[in-house]
């Protein structure tokens, strides 16, 4: 529906037809974050991704070497398929822990942000907060694929609920309401007006007599309208939005129906259609999944499968290439001492914000390609409560809640349901301008403006049971510089091919260098794709 919306205002505008970006501009503007993801759905930037199945890396020459730089999830599947296939592999990684983005903070963890602003981690023995990645699509088939086999066990995530509350401040005279009531008064009220079109014959040139009929009786059947195709406070409309007071057993047990239906105009807000719209966008369609015990236990498996090929605390500086080989030089985190690794060829994952400030031997072509993708900046708050009160007082069992304020949303844990005790809720996934004003706070500040504004969709509890809270502002991390590589038509078109393109002796992989950008399928996709090409190049020389 946002897409008619701006194709009319492109026409009555006098302009030509809009171009793709123009489009997905608009609609940005229009609609938001969720808008825009479906839309780029719909013109092919983002879907559901293909799985060849394990590469076959049959023949490599007897002792040839590769470096593997970083172990993020692209660099761990890089070691592992290229040692299973018998070469031998480094991987020098920064940190002094696998996984990369893929990750999570515990009780006892520390984490310092650029700037010099340190966080020690107190939530209560068990409980995490999964600053990255935080759920798996379906049909993200390579990265289920591996957890398989490297045995994560994997837990629904419970992605849709419509328990989840709706926040505007500027519908609903700014009170949050529930999910499943906003979208069956939008659903409602949209059916109502299609309904009288049909009667008033409007739409006859494109319905036939017969379709007419059938159109009629689907929208009074999904639009919960009544004889007259009127969109109406009743026991069927209640049935679908929820009661005033539900049915129970005995004498009183007639349920009432709800009669505060919501007008039009505040369920035609864009917080409304656009939260809507967010379950129908392929990459957040159900099921999802979650691996059991936290994100960083895919991290931790991947990595054991390699166990003994990693060098932690490497920062590395230079990386150097002639034709017979690579060289890269490193410096220990801890130690200081600076060493010098060598192979015959490189698999470099190292995020592009970070790869290019090093003394890199790659072609100017290349280098301008690394330095042509900006990254996104979000900002992610773990905030551990008392108690669990979203189950407790507002029924909610996983899932999220929306709001136009800075945060964006609130999503409820998906594991440990119904137990008692301290648990963590995700308090905050900012972008754009709201991550922006975030990120220029303290953590302590971060979770202030956290406190707050979770409080309007939850006054009663929300302050009152909050315990500790730890914040990740992409933008400040340093090891990556931004969350995840952001692409438009125009640096895809001028420098993508250069970017996954093999340099000589040096191939780039991670979700940078791929079409499934910001997710971990994104990351292990380019990874197959990078070694399988390493491969034959290096049969072929």
């Amino acid at each position: 529906m946002y897409g008619g919306s701006v194709g009319i205002s492109f026409m009555q505008s006098g302009a030509r037809t809009p171009t793709r970006r123009q489009l997905l501009s608009a609609i940005a503007k229009v609609g938001g974050t969720a808008a825009l993801y479906q839309a780029m759905t719909s013109l092919g930037h983002a879907a559901e991704t293909r799985f060849p199945g394990p590469p076959n890396l049959q023949g490599a020459r007897p002792g040839a070497s590769v470096i593997v730089l970083g172990a993020g999830l692209a660099g761990l599947l890089a070691a592992f398929e290229l040692r299973k296939a018998g070469y031998k592999v480094q991987i020098l990684e920064f940190q002094n822990r696998p996984g990369g983005r893929n990750w999570s903070l515990r009780g006892g963890d520390s984490y310092t942000e650029l700037g010099g602003a340190t966080q020690k981690v107190g939530y209560a023995a068990g409980n995490y907060f999964n600053p990255g990645p935080w759920r798996i699509p379906h049909h993200h088939r390579t990265l289920l694929h591996y957890c398989k086999q490297f045995g994560v066990a994997l837990e629904p995530f419970i992605q849709f609920n419509h328990s989840g509350w709706i926040h505007s401040s500027q519908a609903f005279g700014g009170k949050p309401v529930r999910f499943n009531a906003a979208a069956a008064d939008f659903e409602g009220n949209i059916a109502e007006l299609l309904a009288k079109s049909v009667n008033a014959k409007a739409l006859d040139d494109a319905v036939t007599l017969e379709d007419r009929e059938r159109l009629l009786e689907a929208l009074k059947g999904w639009g919960m309208l009544d004889k007259d195709y009127r969109y109406a406070a009743s026991l069927r409309t209640s049935s679908h939005r929820g009661f005033k007071r539900p049915g129970g057993g005995g004498v009183d047990g007639a349920p009432i129906p709800s009669d505060d239906l919501y007008s039009l105009h505040d369920v035609l807000d864009p917080q409304v259609w656009t939260s809507m719209g967010f379950f129908m966008n392929h990459e957040m369609q159900t099921t999802m999944f979650q691996p059991v015990g936290g994100m960083d236990m895919i991290g931790k498996a991947f990595a054991k499968q390699v166990e003994g090929l990693i060098t932690y605390n490497a920062k590395v500086s230079k990386i150097a290439q002639d034709d017979k080989g690579v060289v890269v030089t490193y410096a220990d985190t801890v130690t200081g001492k600076v060493t010098e690794a060598k192979g015959d060829w490189c698999v470099c994952t190292i995020p592009l914000g970070i790869l290019g400030q090093m003394d890199l031997a790659v072609t100017d072509e290349m280098m301008a390609a690394i330095k042509a993708v900006p990254y996104s900046g979000q900002v992610k708050m773990g905030l551990e409560m008392n108690r669990r009160f979203w189950e407790e007082d507002d029924d909610i069992y996983g899932g999220h809640s929306f709001t136009d304020q800075e945060i964006g949303l609130i999503s409820y844990p998906n594991n440990n349901l119904f137990q008692d005790g301290p648990a963590v809720l995700l308090g905050a996934f900012a972008r754009d301008l709201g991550a922006f004003r975030l990120a220029g706070m303290t953590p302590e500040q971060r979770i202030e403006v956290a406190l707050a504004q979770g409080s309007v969709i939850h006054p009663k509890s929300y302050r009152k049971e909050f315990r500790t809270g730890a914040s990740v502002a992409w933008s400040r991390v340093p090891w990556t510089l931004g969350c995840c590589a952001r692409w438009n038509e125009e640096t895809r078109k001028q420098h993508y091919q250069t970017l996954v393109a093999m340099d000589r002796r040096i191939v780039l992989a991670g979700e940078h260098a791929s079409y499934v950008g910001c997710w971990m399928e994104g990351a292990l996709l380019s990874s197959l794709d990078a070694i399988t090409r390493l491969h034959k190049r290096a049969l072929s020389a």
